[in-house]
């Protein structure tokens, strides 16, 4: 009897456990899945959420061990986790990594060059060629007269620059590419400091820096004198248009660093002296010089129908013309912007076979001033 007791007694417990149970779950709200799943998150910061334990357990990788099937509530609990670290304050304005950098100005990239420390580039620097002989003796008779003491320093650092190669990792040199780059094409946005978009604006490889040989970090100064005045930036894109042209197309970036190798071997051959003599400086000078000899360039080159296999020779006269007729392109050149300020016609005017653009070829054979043979008396390439 006692066993059977304890039987019913157990039977009777089991049945009542059955009882509450069922009848827990009748009573129980309805199961609200979207409620159940974020109650324990209710009234938490999201800042907060990654440190939250629940969090960081759903989306802890145990020992190696993976779920086989995850499901909607933990992919979204991933989401919201990973979003915590790139939530940023709302500030007004677009986060700081949609917004395209700062453009740079010339004045501002040469005080950059002013406030560093070249002394090692500086070492390498010759500011004038070695004249022997004949040529020493005609040049001190009927060269060009000396560069006043004072404006031997702005000279050297000119030079200076010039053996400055391309720092990818100053943010400095990084500015000035971003900013040649968005003026030239007019986009709004930061590019990458290396992919083949150079090559469509004129250089050679995905790298800027491999095309500056002879000219360093000068050659980019120029580009960027070029783009950031208003005038001469319209001169800079009627000459990239006539780069792009399906016949007369050249390299326009290229092309611009063999001007800023022309400008160096005047400078350094004294033929700007009398013009910076003048106007008491050097810097300025040399600016107008390469804008006005890449102009001379452009209007030679649009004007006898020229194409690449010209580039050389076309390259070699007009290093001669800038040589011995600085002030003639330098009027030139004020003619041009001075109709330009006007809303006149541009010295380029229209091609003659005026045709579709062509993109950039890397098929094209390009001859710079550096690949021709020097004259015995100039001497070789070094700034």
């Amino acid at each position: 009897m006692n066993e059977i007791s304890g039987t019913f007694h157990n039977e009777k417990e089991l049945k009542d456990g059955q009882v509450e149970t069922m009848s827990a779950v009748l009573c129980s709200p309805p199961y609200d899945k979207e409620n159940h799943v974020l109650a324990p998150f209710r009234g938490i910061p999201l800042s907060e959420l990654k440190n939250h334990s629940i969090l960081r357990a759903l989306t802890a990788e145990a020992d190696g061990w993976k779920p086989g099937v995850i499901s909607s509530e933990v992919l979204r609990a991933q989401e919201e986790w990973e979003a915590v670290d790139s939530i940023q304050p709302e500030t007004g304005s677009r986060a700081s990594s949609d917004q395209p950098g700062q453009l740079i100005s010339f004045s501002e990239a040469l005080w950059h060059f002013q406030t560093t420390d070249l002394s090692s580039f500086k070492k390498r620097i010759q500011p004038t060629i070695r004249r022997t002989g004949l040529a020493a003796l005609r040049h001190i008779l009927f060269g060009p007269p000396k560069l006043h003491q004072g404006l031997h320093e702005e000279r050297d650092l000119v030079l200076t620059i010039a053996q400055c190669g391309l720092d990818s990792q100053d943010p400095v040199h990084g500015r000035i590419l971003q900013t040649i780059y968005r003026k030239l094409t007019g986009s709004k946005f930061d590019c990458a400091l290396h992919g083949d978009h150079w090559e469509d604006l004129g250089f050679q490889g995905a790298n800027p820096a491999t095309d500056l040989r002879g000219a360093g970090f000068l050659a980019l100064l120029h580009l960027l004198y070029l783009v950031m005045d208003s005038k001469t930036l319209l001169m800079a894109q009627e000459i990239l248009q006539l780069s792009r042209h399906h016949i007369q197309q050249f390299p326009f970036c290229l092309m611009s660093v063999n001007i800023t190798r022309i400008v160096i071997q005047a400078l350094r051959e004294e033929c700007l002296t009398r013009e910076c003599n003048r106007q008491q400086k050097v810097i300025p000078v040399v600016n107008s010089f390469y804008a006005a000899t890449f102009l001379r360039l452009a209007h030679v080159w649009r004007t006898q129908q020229k194409t690449i296999s010209d580039s050389g020779f076309v390259l070699k006269d007009l290093e001669v013309l800038a040589k011995k007729s600085p002030r003639r392109l330098l009027k030139t050149l004020e003619i041009y912007l001075a109709r330009v300020s006007k809303g006149q016609a541009s010295l380029l005017g229209a091609p003659k076979c005026y045709g579709p653009q062509a993109p950039h070829s890397k098929d094209l054979t390009f001859t710079g001033v550096c690949d021709l043979p020097l004259h015995s008396s100039e001497g070789a390439w070094p700034i």
